[in-house]
C-alpha cells in the first residue's frame, strides 16, 4: 500500500487514477549548482524488491517554471532518481534527476506539444543500473542509463512538485509495477 512522503494538499484516487494538487515550494534537489537542499516534493511510495519495470502515464497544465510530474525511485534522502516532464523555458521537458551522495544532476529533452498532453514513461531496474525510457509514436526510446547503488528494497513511486508555483493539478493514469524489461539496450 502506497504512503505519501510529504502530503500533497489535495489529492485522491479512483479507478486507478490518481489525482494530486501540488503545494507552493516543493521538490526534490540536493546542492548542485543551486547549493540547496530540497527534500519537500510529493511523492507517493511503495517499497519494490529487485528487479522491476515501472510505466505511468501521467497529464498537468504545466505552466510555472519547474511544474513536475513522474516517477521517483528512492533509497533514502541522499540517493534517489526522479524521471518524468518538467516545464522550464516556457516548454515542456523530459526530465531526469539522479542523487548520488547528496549531489543531484539534471537532463532534460524538450518535447513538443500541448503542455496538458499525456506522457508515457518507463523505468527499470537492473541490479544498480537505472533504465529510464520515453514513450515515442509507439516506440521506447531510451533516454537515460544511470548508476544508483541501491539496496535489493527501494521505493518507487508517483512523484510532483511545483518550486515555484502551487496548486499544479496532475492526473497519474496507468501506473504499473511488473517484472523488469529484457536486459538488451539494442534490436
Amino acid at each position: 500500500m502506497p504512503v505519501w512522503h510529504n502530503d500533497p494538499p489535495i489529492w485522491g484516487e479512483e479507478g486507478g487514477v490518481l489525482a494530486v494538487t501540488t503545494a507552493r515550494e516543493t521538490d526534490f534537489w540536493n546542492n548542485t549548482f543551486y547549493g540547496f537542499l530540497h527534500d519537500n516534493g510529493h511523492f507517493y511510495a511503495e517499497p519494490v524488491e529487485g528487479d522491476f519495470s515501472a510505466e505511468l502515464q501521467v497529464s498537468a497544465d504545466y505552466a510555472e517554471l519547474y511544474d513536475q510530474a513522474g516517477l521517483m525511485l528512492r533509497v533514502d534522502e541522499r540517493n534517489w532518481l526522479k524521471a518524468g516532464v518538467e516545464f522550464t523555458d516556457g516548454y515542456m521537458h523530459f526530465s531526469v534527476v539522479v542523487t548520488r551522495d547528496d549531489q543531484s544532476d539534471w537532463s532534460v529533452l524538450r518535447l513538443d506539444g500541448a503542455s496538458s498532453q499525456p506522457v508515457t514513461l518507463r523505468l527499470t531496474r537492473h541490479a544498480e543500473a537505472l533504465r529510464v525510457q520515453l514513450l515515442v509514436g509507439g516506440e521506447w526510446r531510451l533516454v537515460r542509463l544511470a548508476y544508483l547503488a541501491m539496496p535489493p528494497s527501494v521505493e518507487i513511486g508517483r512523484m510532483c512538485c511545483s518550486p515555484v508555483g502551487e496548486g499544479l493539478e496532475v492526473r497519474f493514469d496507468r501506473y504499473v509495477i511488473g517484472p523488469p524489461i529484457a536486459k538488451e539496450l539494442h534490436a
